[in-house]
């Protein structure tokens, strides 16, 4: 339950954040952002909420936060998340056996979701995958186990966070103070991940109708 009003209350928790660290609340932006991206055991955090929060905070000068540091923290925190996902992706096909209690920590359903979602649409989801919940901490994992060549998967990294980082932060620091948005926030964060998880709904409803279509 005080995970999910964090996530819901973002907004508020980050206000009380800001106020008693200062300028190192940017230090614990990064460290949010790089342990959802980069410890596959934790893709629940509130990655695009937070940026987008963070932002529209940036937007009000009272709190004395700075919208491009802001993007540059969570960009990198992004890109070196996922680069360690990765690391740890290749570690854990490499130990096999060895080391089997470590994929007990790892939701077998997301993880399957994810590898789908990798196999369809191939090396672009480390892309895609930026801007869905859940299937983000795991395709960089994925990318790392099936030995993907690391130079295509940084490429689709940089790019990928550049993008994520860039949209969220655009979005929150353009829209984030309107009074609609500040008053009904946390419906705000919940229509974020409707709208980030509609392209699973879709790669799940075109495979259901491709094997439909295949019994008949």
């Amino acid at each position: 339950m005080a995970l999910i009003d964090f996530i819901l209350h973002i907004d508020d928790h980050l206000v009380t954040i800001v106020n008693q660290f200062g300028g190192w609340s940017y230090l614990i932006l990064f460290a949010i952002i790089f342990i959802e991206t980069g410890l596959v055991v934790f893709p629940f955090l509130p990655g695009d909420s937070l940026i987008f929060a963070a932002s529209a905070m940036a937007a009000n000068p009272k709190y004395g936060l700075d919208v491009w540091l802001i993007y540059v923290v969570v960009a990198l925190a992004a890109i070196v998340g996922d680069t360690v996902n990765y690391e740890i992706g290749a570690w854990s096909t490499r130990a096999g056996e060895k080391h089997s209690w470590f994929n007990k920590l790892i939701n077998e359903n997301n993880r399957l979701a994810a590898e789908k979602f990798f196999e369809r649409h191939g090396p672009i989801t480390i892309v895609i995958g930026r801007f869905i919940p859940f299937i983000r901490t795991f395709v960089p994992f994925i990318s790392g186990g099936s030995k993907m060549h690391y130079g295509k998967f940084i490429t689709y990294n940089i790019v990928g966070g550049l993008l994520w980082t860039g949209l969220f932060t655009t979005i929150g620091f353009f829209f984030g103070n309107i009074p609609f948005v500040k008053d009904h926030f946390s419906m705000i964060v919940i229509a974020i991940i409707l709208v980030s998880v509609v392209p699973i709904a879709i790669v799940a409803l075109n495979k259901k109708l491709s094997l439909k279509k295949e019994f008949h």
